[in-house]
């Protein structure tokens, strides 16, 4: 993937910049009242009129704003618990995307691996949509991380990383898989389930696609050994779900361009972050080390 070996200085992206977004779009009092929920590449606000609204980190981000959209419209169709569009349409708002969701119930509890399992379960069981779905391009966004981190990163680190990429880009796509493909969510965390009282409902859906089946089982695996997910929560979930993909000879690839993306992931709050610097060189040592038992920090 081409793209220049040292970032440009960007605009961070911060609270009150999502804020002057959301003021633009529902007015400065609705703006003010706001409750930031989450901040990653979206910030995400709980409205006073009850909506959810997240506002996308750069116009890059548009496509994928409409392409869930469309997924949670479709996904309601199926009847599959997941989240619900409260407007249509996508806005875009001084370059930043901006969508409103209905707000969930409060969770009960929070979510646990075997919560998602039936949901993966659910979703791997549904035929193709009456539109395209994208591949999972697992990689994809590892250029654009790395520019919006600029000169926050070493451009060491960003070259190891772009390397590491192209390695596993081609590896990915001549895995043969266990499972037949089909829809996925692309990014099967238990962070993106909420647990209401009517049980396990399925969020963000930004990722969805069409690809291997593979993709959304090896995310845990991965969590296990970085992020300390406990044996028994993973084994819960490989139980619910009716498979372990530890069994498949593909995982060590798919495993490892996660972890490309993991690591680059990081990069881009790494400007206005320095604990995100702190642990994108982390994150980086240990993959230049070779070295598996490295913990990570999710942010």
């Amino acid at each position: 993937m081409a793209g220049t070996e040292r970032g440009t200085a960007v605009l961070p992206f911060t609270e009150a910049r999502a804020r002057s977004v959301l003021a633009a779009l529902r007015g400065a009092d609705a703006a003010a009242d706001a409750r930031l929920v989450a901040f990653s590449e979206n910030a995400v606000f709980a409205l006073p009129d009850g909506q959810v609204a997240k506002v996308g980190r750069s116009a890059e981000l548009l496509d994928r704003a409409r392409h869930e959209l469309r997924v949670s419209q479709w996904l309601a169709g199926r009847d599959v618990p997941s989240v619900r569009p409260a407007d249509p349409s996508a806005h875009l708002v001084d370059g930043h995307p901006v969508t409103f969701w209905k707000r969930l119930p409060e969770a009960v509890r929070p979510a646990r691996p075997a919560d998602l399992a039936p949901l993966l379960a659910l979703v791997h069981s549904l035929p193709s949509p009456p539109f395209d779905l994208p591949r999972r391009e697992l990689l994809g966004g590892v250029e654009r991380w790395l520019r919006l981190a600029g000169d926050a990163i070493d451009p060491e680190d960003a070259r190891f990383l772009r390397e590491r990429r192209d390695g596993f880009a081609p590896a990915a796509a001549a895995l043969t898989p266990h499972l037949p493909p089909g829809p996925i969510h692309g990014d099967a965390l238990p962070r993106n389930v909420l647990v209401g009282p009517d049980g396990p409902v399925l969020v963000d859906l930004e990722t969805f696609s069409l690809d291997l089946r593979e993709h959304d089982l090896v995310v845990l695996d991965l969590s296990r050994d970085r992020y300390g997910l406990p044996a028994a929560e993973y084994e819960a979930f490989t139980a619910a779900y009716g498979w372990d993909v530890r069994e498949w000879e593909g995982c060590a690839v798919l495993r490892g361009a996660r972890e490309t993306a993991s690591c680059a992931w990081v990069a881009q709050h790494a400007p206005a972050n320095p604990g995100a610097r702190a642990e994108f060189r982390r994150r980086v040592a240990s993959l230049r080390d070779g070295d598996p038992t490295v913990r990570w920090y999710p942010f």
